[in-house]
């Protein structure tokens, strides 16, 4: 067994835990000593992912499989975490995917649930969960965005727009809570090494092909990081901070043309 860091009673509730960011995510907390609360869909899944990080890291791992394409999930998600008397100290709202392809063209029933698992269900987790950790004067929540929450994003409209919700959002709810010790940390991530660009299916993008991938452990170490040193935005890489900033001073129409070639087939 691998010893964590530092031994402690708070537990974090990761949403998309099971794969990608969102494990790696909880392999951190873990390896910090903090318990876990995961949800994904598969509970096959769920419980191998517990059962692995249980063993190496000595946490205690609660599964609770859901789909947070039903808007009734987050309430029960909520509730069945209530029921087992756990208090979230730390809320990782990672769950998400994206689409590809021509908004005229693409699948609606898809992107809608795209919005609700991006940002209806994120809002709704938020809701349920922050008033506990106000009361208690202690928290930390991590929304998951992309450095795609900086620019339109022609060829995935809707996941673009999504991200930049969650950008905003966060910076909000931040702001908002400053007199308490609570704090809400956006981290975007460029480009990364998950399953997440073939279930959009944009695996062949100029994006790609041009600027490579990062890896989801790296992405998860520093979100880690920013996240307990409450950092409001936390983009990831070097390279996606130079890019980020020079969007700002760009015209809108270039960006967004640049955003469009970007997300091309080769």
């Amino acid at each position: 067994m691998t010893s964590a860091k530092k031994s402690s009673n708070l537990t974090a509730l990761i949403t998309g835990g099971s794969v990608g960011i969102g494990l790696e995510l909880a392999k951190q907390f873990a390896h910090h000593g903090h318990n876990l609360v995961l949800t994904a869909r598969h509970r096959d899944t769920l419980e191998a992912v517990a059962g692995s990080i249980e063993g190496k890291y000595g946490v205690k791992v609660t599964v609770i499989p859901d789909d947070l394409t039903d808007p009734d999930a987050p309430q029960r998600l909520h509730d069945a975490i209530a029921a087992e008397n756990i208090d979230i100290d730390f809320l990782v709202n990672n769950a998400g995917f994206g689409l590809g392809g021509e908004f005229a063209e693409t699948d609606g029933t898809r992107e809608l649930e795209m919005i609700q698992v991006n940002i209806t269900a994120l809002t709704h987790l938020t809701k349920l969960f922050l008033p506990a950790m106000i009361k208690r004067n202690s928290g930390r929540i991590m929304n998951v965005a992309s450095t795609a929450a900086f620019q339109p994003g022609p060829l995935m409209s809707v996941y673009y727009a999504s991200k930049a919700y969650v950008l905003s959002f966060s910076q909000a709810l931040d702001e908002e809570l400053r007199n308490t010790n609570v704090r809400v940390t956006c981290l975007c991530p460029g480009a990364t090494a998950t399953n997440f660009a073939e279930t959009a299916m944009v695996g062949d993008t100029n994006l790609l092909a041009k600027y490579g991938v990062g890896k989801a452990e790296d992405v998860a170490s520093y979100g880690y990081a920013a996240m307990m040193r409450g950092e409001r935005v936390a983009v990831v890489g070097l390279r996606n901070k130079v890019m980020v900033q020079a969007e700002r001073f760009a015209p809108r129409s270039l960006v967004t043309r640049l955003a469009r070639l970007a997300q091309e087939n080769r």
